[in-house]
C-alpha cells in the first residue's frame, strides 16, 4: 500500500512552547470555524496495513462531514503523525497534539499496545481518545476519558473457542501466541480459559516475539504433540511466516486467530495455499448487506480508487462519525461535554451498531473469515 503521510495536515502553533506541561494543559473549544482532531496511526513499519486503512477510514468521514457542512457551524481539522508502529513514539505524538495542537480530542490507535501507551497523556489531560479497533480490555480501563468503537479481546476469544469447538470440531489444540504483544497474550489467555472451559484440552503452548522470522522449532514442537488445531493470536507478519512454515513442516491442522490477522498482505506472506483450512475472527466484511456498510464501501472505492475497504477501514471511519455524534449532542467542542456524550453514543455506522457502555467499550457483532481460492471468503456474523 501507498502510504498516506502525504494527506497530513500540519498546524502552525507558535503560542504554545513544545515544552510546556502537559498535565492540567486542556484545551478550550477549538477557536474559529474549525474543530482541531489528532490521530495517531501506524503508516509504516511492522503494522502499516492496519494504520494506513484505520487512516483512510478515519480522512474519508472527515471530507464527508466537512462535505454536509461540518459540526455546529464549524469544520474539522485533522491533524495526524505516523507513529511508525514504534514502541514509544504515541506518547510523544499524543503529547504534541494536546500541547502543540490543541486538539479537543484524540483517534488512535488500531494496535493495543499503543492505545495503552497513549491513553494515560490523554486520561492525564482530560482528552477524550476514541480508539477504533484496540480490542485489550485494559484499554479502556485507563480511565473514563479513554473509548472504543469496537469489540473487546474477552468477546473475541469466547468466539474463536466456541468456533474451534463447535463449527470446526476441535478438542485437542495448540497455541502459539507473541509474548510481546500486549493483544496476542490477552487473546492467548481469553481463547485458552473458554476453550477448556467449554470441554477442550491444551495441549502445548509456545512462545514468539514479533519481528521473529523463524518459527520452525516451535513448530515443531507442536507438531509433536499432535494437535488437532492451532490457535495463533497475532498480528499478520508473523501469522503470514507461521502458517506457511507450518504447512511446509507437514501440520495441516486447521490455524485459526484474531482480527490481528486482517490485511491481504496475509496472503502474500503465507501464500494462498498455506491458508487454505485457515479462520480469523474480524469486525467487518465488504459484503456485509446494510445501508450503512454498502454506503461506506462504494465510498471508500471512490476515494481511494477501486480499493475494497477492510475492518480497520470500517472502524476507523466509525471512530470519526462517533466524535461527531458526541460533539453534536454535547452541543460544544469541548472535551469535558465531548466526553460526557460519547459515554451515551448510540448510533449505527458502517461496522454496524456502536453503543457505548459503562466501561466506555462497544459490545458488537463479530465476523468469521476464511481464505479460498487466494481471496478471503465471509464465513457468518456472530452477535454479542
Amino acid at each position: 500500500m501507498n502510504p498516506t503521510t502525504t494527506r497530513r495536515a500540519f498546524l502552525a502553533s507558535a503560542s504554545v512552547a513544545a515544552t510546556a506541561a502537559l498535565v492540567g494543559c486542556k484545551p478550550e473549544a477549538s477557536a474559529g470555524n474549525t474543530i482541531k482532531v489528532g490521530e495517531y496511526a501506524s503508516l509504516s513499519g511492522t503494522e502499516a496495513t492496519f494504520g494506513q486503512s484505520s487512516h483512510e477510514g478515519t480522512l474519508l468521514a472527515i471530507e464527508e462531514l466537512n462535505k454536509a457542512g461540518g459540526v455546529l457551524g464549524k469544520q474539522f481539522e485533522l491533524v495526524h503523525e505516523d507513529n511508525r508502529s514504534t514502541a514509544g513514539e504515541s506518547v510523544t505524538i499524543v503529547k504534541k497534539f494536546i500541547s502543540r495542537d490543541g486538539v479537543v480530542a484524540v483517534l488512535g490507535e488500531v494496535a493495543s499496545g499503543r492505545s495503552l501507551e497513549a491513553g494515560p497523556v490523554c486520561q492525564a489531560a482530560g482528552i477524550p481518545m476514541i480508539s477504533p479497533s484496540s480490542t485489550n480490555p485494559r484499554v479502556t480501563e485507563v480511565g473514563d476519558c479513554v473509548f472504543r468503537v469496537c469489540f473487546t479481546d474477552p468477546f473475541q476469544g469466547r468466539l474463536i473457542a466456541e468456533f474451534a469447538r463447535k463449527t470446526l470440531n476441535l478438542k485437542r489444540v495448540a497455541v502459539f501466541s507473541d509474548v510481546s504483544s500486549a493483544y496476542g497474550d490477552g487473546l492467548r489467555q481469553y481463547f485458552s480459559d473458554a476453550f477448556k472451559a467449554g470441554g477442550g484440552e491444551v495441549v502445548v503452548e509456545q512462545k514468539y516475539s514479533s519481528k521473529d522470522k523463524d518459527f520452525k522449532a516451535q513448530l515443531t514442537a507442536i507438531k509433536a504433540a499432535n494437535p488437532d488445531g492451532i490457535c495463533v493470536p497475532g498480528y499478520y507478519n508473523e501469522v503470514g511466516l507461521i502458517v506457511k512454515q507450518a504447512r511446509e513442516l507437514g501440520i495441516m491442522v486447521p490455524i485459526f486467530g484474531g482480527d490481528g490477522w486482517e490485511a491481504p498482505e496475509l496472503i502474500q506472506i503465507a501464500g494462498a495455499d498455506s491458508l487454505k483450512n485457515t479462520y480469523y475472527t474480524t469486525h467487518f466484511s465488504p459484503i456485509q448487506d446494510t445501508p450503512e456498510a454498502k454506503k461506506f464501501v462504494a465510498a471508500y472505492k471512490a476515494r481511494f480508487n477501486g480499493k475494497v475497504p477492510d475492518a480497520m477501514a470500517a472502524l476507523g471511519y466509525d471512530s470519526a462519525l462517533v466524535l461527531a455524534d458526541a460533539i453534536k449532542r454535547a452541543g460544544a467542542a469541548e472535551p469535558a461535554k465531548i466526553k460526557a456524550a460519547l459515554s451515551t453514543t448510540d448510533m449505527v455506522g458502517a461496522s454496524g451498531r456502536t453503543r457505548i457502555d459503562a466501561k466506555r467499550d462497544a459490545p458488537k457483532a463479530a465476523v468469521i473469515i476464511t481464505v479460498e481460492n487466494g481471496e478471503f471468503k465471509f464465513l457468518r456474523t456472530v452477535e454479542p
